[in-house]
């Protein structure tokens, strides 16, 4: 499967594959203080405690504040949303994967929730979807290493 990208503003996803197991992926989505490794967007990602529900960590990117961001949803070995706070609103970042056919393909999606969501969008969106399709290739180099 061709890595494809949603072009819609507010919600926007990416897809990929690989034939690295899904529990590569998943060491590669959780491994939360390596973020900045295949996300070049970033500087630094902390989490204050384990990967779980609720965890909660600061997300530090290479341009503008840090932000907190939290495990709002989590599905082990499938899939996981995490959600940081913008004004009047949530930015949702949500990776879930599933295996056919000997491949995995797994999806990163973003999604901004806000009175202000189209300014948001507008501002941040347009640079996280030209940098997805690169950082779903290094997920995937990463993922491939580990094989």
């Amino acid at each position: 499967m061709v890595g494809q990208a949603d072009p819609t503003p507010l919600k926007f996803s990416h897809t990929d594959s690989t034939q690295a197991l899904p529990e590569k992926i998943w060491a590669v989505w959780t491994d939360v203080p390596q973020w900045h490794t295949w996300d070049k967007g970033l500087k630094k990602v902390v989490l204050s405690d384990s990967f779980h529900l609720n965890a909660k960590g600061f997300i530090y990117p290479d341009n503008g504040p840090k932000s907190k961001f939290i495990i709002s949803e989590l599905a082990p070995g499938k899939s996981y949303t995490f959600k940081t706070r913008i004004p009047f609103g949530w930015l949702y970042v949500t990776r879930k994967m599933v295996q056919k056919n000997g491949w995995t393909y797994f999806t990163h999606e973003v999604e901004f929730t806000s009175l202000l969501k189209s300014f948001f969008a507008k501002k941040l969106g347009a640079n996280y979807r030209s940098i997805l399709p690169q950082v779903m290739q290094e997920i995937k180099k990463q993922a491939e290493e580990k094989s």
